[in-house]
């Protein structure tokens, strides 16, 4: 039997297992073995496609999707579309055709509307599929081959290098100054260095150095690995798997208009059916009161109320997208202004994804570096002051940038208008600290590379060979790495004056530790000048060396965003950071922008994991920064929060934050460094992918939400008011005081005309001095039921009144419904005056402070005004609505009816403020 055969077999007998193997735990021979693959051959061809055959191809599954018109016609399925389509059948059986197609117009527009949005949700599977699909360079038959990443298989051997996209869960078994940029997977801010020594069960995913994943890609060095995971089985492939089970929930918003749009229709139903009844048992004609019933019903719909839902909300997002915040979905605009937490990744969303030396310890002397990422924009500062290199007393400072310049493999280079990074992170911060000091790569020319050690994770340090002196035949080497690999290679230092001193290495642990405390990454660097040689080798480092000084690397917070996060926290709105980035760095980084002041405030994926559900959601509710956590604990910790009645909003840029993304009530991505799936699984994108924008998003937000219950406060009196004048016409078995086709003018024109202008109205100076609204509060709370019964009983009283009185005086039908319109709109547009800010805006203007004036009430008000002179006076529009013509002294009358409605608004405002 061949070997290929018995491997095969040992295979076949496993599979099943594959999934619950801990492949980071085991030794690389005992991971060759289990796979039944070759360490140096890989597997033979024939054995490749017979696994592929049995496991398939290396991509994701795609969620598998409802058809179009299936999608379209569930967007029918809304109570308050109901609503709709009823008014629009109503209309018909009235033979209006033309406000029926109005009717339906509106409807049409909400189900598209809610169409477009959810075909764009439909792409977030996919975009995790683009995530894993690449080329790999691999070997099989002990030969090097190149194929889509779709057809590896469990055993390939693959080799990785530099710039590589790794394309599929490997357990790595050699490497060569190996480090992986894992950021969109684990949050890590800067590459992973990689090792091949096995590792306890219990290692997070963030620290299992022995393993690359999906997705990620390699930033420095060569390795070989074997592929132990594909398609859906890997990282990348369950995080898949929590974005299909994730709950994507409504809003606050939908939810209130859902539980109201029912309510309302059962109200309207119950009304018509006791007018119905009330009318027959009057003795009244069947038709007579079925056109009463009608008129009820009609009365009672608001048509406006979708129209003016989706206005509000689209003009939050034109307003939000102006000031960076691209809008995916109408409702997150009213969602993200009632956030009570908003959970925000780290790495990119808080600090600049540019790694910045911020400390430098040199000579015993400290330094700080002002600006922030790969710019040169910046000075080396002592004691607040520019360092001067042309005085004596910093060569240990001057030596340090020398030797991180020139100890380095990454390179700077200005293009589209920015400075861009070719190479590491930690690197590039090296770069830009001694560009600030004046020394460039081209400056230093004259010290070119003869020969370089790259990084390796087991020696921890990366050497260069340069040319100092070819008159005297001198060369220098250079080393950068950790503290511990460079310190104990070192005898000498310099002092603050230049000169070589004994090395002082508890000193530099002291500094050491004091950096780290401040969440800085340490790099410490050393020289050696030697005789002349063209090649370098371990031995020439081991010992002998001059400490030069220690560099603190950090990606520093965004200035902007701690504006941002204390906007946030004034308005009630706590902001707490959910990162895979070490515990140390994320404290030092909240504690900078004033997420987190104590230790018990900061907890670790480790610490989460052993924790039991209660207590889980006691350090959720509790915490204020999470470090070192799995895209699982993310989602559990959003989901935790909204067991608590919190509504969360998540920020992020990550594969690993997309499942929590779509779980959090508000997802926010994003525009520019944000994987695609991330976008995809948000509701919200920011284009500058600056946290300061979610502040002003959320100020946008609460005053969309402002304006929707205007908007309530101003339609729902009048459909109230006018059902209330049919229902009591019916009880006291008097004529109607208006009919269905007015109530229709009313409803669609006259109302929508006054209402659409409450979605301009600006947000007032107070919206962010205010905490969040209470996520359990109705919509229409008990203090706004109140204002609109007040305001309904009055419209009935302006209807009624003017009504009956026109009538007994003159006997005139027509003209005494033509009064109780008119009467009724003039009460609408001192009332409109009365909840808008346009008077007090106005007012403020013309004191020559400079605050805009919100026009759109005024146009509004012009508009129904010419309207209804046109309803009043037109003779064709006499013939359509049965109305008759007003005098000068007939139409102020009508006025003035409506003007104590401001009074009884002014009264209101005190114990229910609108703005």
């Amino acid at each position: 039997m061949t070997a290929n055969t018995i491997a095969t077999n040992t295979f076949a007998q496993t599979t099943e297992d594959l999934l619950n193997y801990e492949w980071h735990t085991l030794g690389e021979q005992k991971v060759v073995q289990t796979l039944a693959s070759h360490p140096e051959a890989g597997l033979s061809h024939e054995e490749a496609t017979t696994r592929h055959q049995q496991m398939g191809a290396n991509q994701l599954t795609a969620k598998s999707g409802k058809s179009p018109w299936l999608r379209f016609l569930e967007q029918f399925n809304q109570p308050l579309l109901y609503i709709l389509l009823t008014a629009g059948l109503v209309t018909l059986l009235l033979k209006d055709w033309i406000d029926a197609g109005v009717i339906f117009g509106v409807t049409l527009i909400n189900v598209i509307i809610g169409y477009i949005q959810e075909s764009k949700a439909e792409g977030a599977i996919a975009a995790l599929s683009k995530a894993v699909t690449t080329e790999a360079t691999l070997i099989r038959d002990g030969q090097k081959t190149r194929l889509a990443s779709t057809e590896l298989v469990l055993g390939d051997l693959v080799l990785l290098a530099s710039g590589d996209k790794v394309p599929a869960d490997l357990r790595l078994l050699s490497v060569r100054g190996l480090q992986v940029d894992e950021s969109a997977l684990t949050g890590e801010s800067v590459p992973v260095e990689k090792a091949t020594a096995s590792l306890p069960i219990e290692t997070p995913l963030a620290e299992r150095s022995n393993m690359v994943y999906a997705g990620s890609f390699v930033s420095f060095g060569q390795a070989e690995g074997i592929v132990v995971a594909i398609a859906d089985a890997t990282e990348t492939g369950r995080i898949s798997q929590l974005i299909e089970s994730s709950t994507n929930l409504k809003t606050p918003l939908t939810r209130n208009i859902d539980k109201f749009s029912k309510s309302l229709l059962y109200v309207i139903l119950g009304l018509a059916a006791l007018t119905f009844a009330v009318g027959l048992g009057q003795g009244e004609s069947w038709i007579d009161v079925f056109k009463a019933s009608v008129a009820l019903v009609v009365s009672a719909i608001p048509e406006g109320l979708p129209a003016i839902v989706t206005v509000t909300l689209a003009i939050g997002v034109s307003r939000m997208a102006r000031r960076k915040a691209i809008i995916r979905k109408l409702p997150a605009v009213e969602t993200l202004g009632s956030t009570t937490v908003i959970c925000s990744d780290k790495t990119g969303t808080l600090t600049e994804n540019q790694m910045t030396v911020q400390k430098i310890y040199a000579g015993g002397q400290h330094y700080t570096v002002s600006g922030i990422g790969y710019a040169p924009d910046g000075e080396i500062l002592m004691d607040q002051q520019p360092v001067d290199f042309n005085a004596d007393g910093h060569i240990a400072l001057w030596e340090s940038l020398e030797a991180g310049l020139l100890c380095n493999d990454s390179h700077i280079e200005w293009g589209d208008g920015q400075w861009d990074l070719v190479g590491t992170p930690t690197e590039g911060a090296l770069i830009t600290a001694a560009n600030k000091a004046g020394l460039t790569q081209a400056n230093l020319e004259q010290l070119p590379r003869i020969d370089t050690i790259p990084f390796e994770s087991q020696f921890q340090y990366m050497a260069t060979l340069h040319e100092l002196d070819a008159k005297r035949s001198l060369n220098i080497i250079y080393l950068k790495g950790s503290v511990e690999a460079i310190l104990q290679r070192c005898d000498r230092m310099f002092d603050a004056q230049g000169q070589l001193a004994r090395l002082n290495p508890a000193a530099v642990e002291e500094e050491v530790a004091a950096m780290a405390n401040q969440g800085l990454r340490v790099l410490a660097f050393a020289s050696k000048e030697v005789a002349t040689k063209r090649s370098l080798d371990r031995n020439d480092i081991d010992r002998g060396l001059v400490f030069l000084g220690l560099q603190g690397i950090i990606d520093p917070p965004r200035e902007e965003a701690i504006a941002a996060v204390k906007a946030c926290q004034s308005a009630g709105i706590q902001v707490k950071m959910i990162t895979g980035d070490h515990a140390l760095t994320a404290a030092a980084i909240a504690r900078q922008m004033g997420i987190c002041s104590t230790e018990e405030q900061v907890f670790t994926g480790q610490q989460l994991a052993q924790m039991d559900e209660k207590e889980f959601a006691q350090a959720a509710e509790e915490g204020m920064v999470f470090a070192r956590v799995a895209p699982e604990q993310k989602l559990h910790l959003v989901k935790a929060l909204q067991s608590q009645g919190e509504i969360v909003a998540m920020t992020g840029d990550g594969v690993n934050d997309a499942p929590a993304l779509k779980q959090a009530d508000i997802g926010v991505a994003m525009g520019i460094a944000g994987a695609e799936v991330a976008k995809e699984s948000a509701d919200m994108l920011l284009t500058d992918d600056n946290f300061a924008s979610i502040e002003a998003a959320v100020e946008e937000g609460r005053g969309v939400y402002r304006n929707l219950r205007k908007a309530i406060a101003f339609l729902l009196p009048i459909n109230v008011g006018e059902s209330m004048t049919i229902l009591i016409a019916i009880l006291l078995a008097t004529v109607l005081p208006i009919l269905p086709i007015q109530i229709l003018w009313l409803n669609m024109v006259s109302s929508v005309g006054l209402i659409v202008p409450l979605a301009f109205e600006p947000k007032s100076g107070q919206v962010m001095e205010q905490p969040p609204r209470n996520p359990r509060e109705k919509l229409l709370s008990g203090s706004l039921l109140k204002r609109i019964l007040a305001i309904s009983v009055f419209n009935w009283v302006v209807i009624f009144g003017v009504f009956q009185w026109i009538l007994q005086t003159t006997g005139n039908e027509a003209l005494a419904r033509t009064m109780a319109i008119n009467g009724l709109v003039a009460a609408e547009v001192f009332y409109l005056l009365s909840i808008t800010q346009f008077l007090p805006s106005l007012v403020v203007r013309i004191q020559g402070k400079r605050t805009p004036v919100a026009y759109a009430p005024a146009i509004g008000i012009v508009v129904v005004v010419i309207l209804q002179c046109l309803f009043s006076q037109w003779s064709m529009m006499n013939q359509v609505f049965d109305t008759t013509p007003l005098t000068f002294i007939q139409a102020l009358i009508c006025m003035g009816v409506g003007l104590p409605v401001v009074f009884i608004a002014l009264i209101l405002q005190r114990f229910d403020p609108l703005n």
